[in-house]
């Protein structure tokens, strides 16, 4: 049971996350360029891409449509927040690494209880525990 909740809390902490980060990156866009080019990206390309991807990485979690997809998108998570984390810690901004540490903790929760809270289990549990 405390499975169950961990997966769900952790699930939806994690959605708020990334949605709260899209909304924001739609809205703050001269902000968000800015900071982005201070990591060293080219913004005008990267801003637009990372709207859709923060949103469509939550719905396809908490959709489940397919098993698959949602792995993968588990998978498109975990990447991008240890890359985000890496870059403010290669530009010698620590604290910018904060959001992405806490995403990172919520996505290994939600990811290692997420057979014990759906009905259909994702088979890379199993090897993730080995």
């Amino acid at each position: 049971m405390l499975e169950f909740y961990g997966y769900w809390i952790s699930t939806a902490l994690l959605s708020v996350l990334y949605l709260a980060s899209a909304y924001m990156f739609a809205t703050k866009k001269q902000w968000v360029r800015k900071a982005l080019t201070e990591l060293g990206y080219s913004a005008n390309n990267l801003v637009p891409f990372m709207i859709i991807v923060k949103v469509l990485g939550p719905v396809a979690i908490l959709s489940r449509v397919s098993v698959p997809l949602s792995d993968l998108a588990n998978a498109g998570i975990f990447f991008h927040l240890l890359l985000s984390g890496l870059a403010h810690i290669g530009v010698r901004k620590p604290v910018g690494a904060l959001p992405a540490a806490i995403g990172l903790a919520l996505l290994i929760t939600s990811f290692m209880t997420q057979n014990d809270a759906r009905d259909l289990p994702s088979p890379y549990i199993k090897a993730a525990a080995l």
